[in-house]
């Protein structure tokens, strides 16, 4: 998935401290993804109040949204995301409900399913699509997230990475399916650039878990069904629990099945501007970004390019931006989402908090 919007604003985040043991709702916004899939998406990180957990700098939740035949406009077509560029971040994909094709130009093309991760690292640039495929069912339900990479990987090569098989603890009501970094002595095959946590937890009706947690990480909580309860909160799908750092451990409470998704890492330290897809240090790299994919996103057309540079990452030296991001491939036959218009004012820096 993407930021698709077409006016984006600019986001800096980091190099300010992570707030001691608190209990901050931070409410999302609505952010529809295309008007052709209607797919609506809360959007959770960045926020008013914070921008970041940790490395985790963005976060939608979507559905459950019903994409099957015949129930109105976007029925039937689900996630319809067209390709489109990233640097410096990791996109992490989940999902409660439903299947999404992932398509990049490194040439991978992989089905993603509930309980399984699909982690793209776009590092220097990559390019990919989203797609519900066909057939596909009827309910799509799940999150999407980036890490934003640290000063010193920012540019690492893109790879793309689909973990079937993740880490599961499971325990009288509960299950903890761990996602990226470790929890409880139990460590993911994922790679992070620092360091970080990802868990989903299910929890059975009238049934508790407790998790031991880094106290040196901040965290949230992320309600992704039904109501957990954690103190005297009560939360729900929808708004972020900022948790702060300097906890040992967390206890969630349901009384009705429900999911959420635990976050937590280091407090990121440095200043990262986040603008459209782009993660990048100042104003004159994201300018760079942006031109570059902008030479190239007319041209990257399936037919146009043929089969034999599908994927390859490689359009020749003379055509501006090919060597960054690339084209799309896997068997994606789709467009290009071009660049919106860079806003008037020079990208400056902000803090990690407003």
């Amino acid at each position: 998935m993407s930021n698709v919007e077409t006016a984006p604003e600019e986001e800096l985040c980091g190099a300010e401290p992570a707030s001691d043991q608190t209990f901050e709702l931070m409410q999302g916004r609505e952010v529809q993804l295309t008007p052709r899939s209607g797919t609506v998406v809360t959007r959770t990180l960045p926020n008013r109040e914070r921008r970041m957990v940790g490395a985790w700098c963005f976060l939608d939740q979507y559905g459950p949204t019903y994409v099957g035949q015949g129930a109105g406009e976007g029925a039937g077509v689900g996630m319809s995301i067209a390709a489109h560029p990233h640097t410096g971040l990791q996109t992490v994909s989940w999902l409660v409900a439903g299947e999404i094709h992932h398509y990049d130009s490194l040439g991978n093309s992989q089905l993603i399913r509930p309980g399984q991760l699909n982690l793209m690292t776009a590092g220097r640039g990559i390019a990919h699509a989203e797609l519900s495929p066909e057939p596909h069912s009827d309910i799509l339900h799940g999150a999407q997230l980036w890490v934003a990479l640290p000063s010193e990987h920012a540019g690492v090569a893109p790879h793309f990475e689909h973990h079937a098989d993740l880490p599961v603890m499971d325990s009288p009501g509960a299950t903890v399916t761990l996602l990226m970094g470790s929890i409880d002595g139990a460590t993911s095959a994922a790679k992070t650039y620092s360091p970080l946590l990802g868990a989903e937890i299910a929890l059975d009706a009238d049934s508790a878990v407790k998790l031991p947690l880094r106290k040196d990480f901040e965290h949230a909580i992320l309600v992704l069904s039904g109501a957990v309860e954690i103190g005297l909160i009560t939360l729900r799908q929808g708004p972020l629990l900022y948790l702060g750092r300097g906890r040992e451990e967390i206890r969630l409470m349901a009384h009705g099945p429900s999911r959420a998704l635990l976050l937590g890492g280091e407090p990121f330290d440095e200043e990262i501007v986040m603008w459209w897809n782009f993660v990048g240090r100042d104003h004159e790299e994201i300018v760079q970004f942006r031109q570059e994919w902008e030479s190239i996103a007319g041209q990257l057309d399936a037919e146009q390019l043929g089969a034999e540079q599908l994927g390859a990452g490689q359009l020749g030296a003379e055509q501006l931006g090919a060597e960054r991001f690339g084209a799309v491939g896997g068997g994606y036959s789709g467009g290009t989402l071009p660049a919106p218009p860079l806003p008037t004012t020079r990208l400056k820096p902000r803090g990690r908090t407003r």
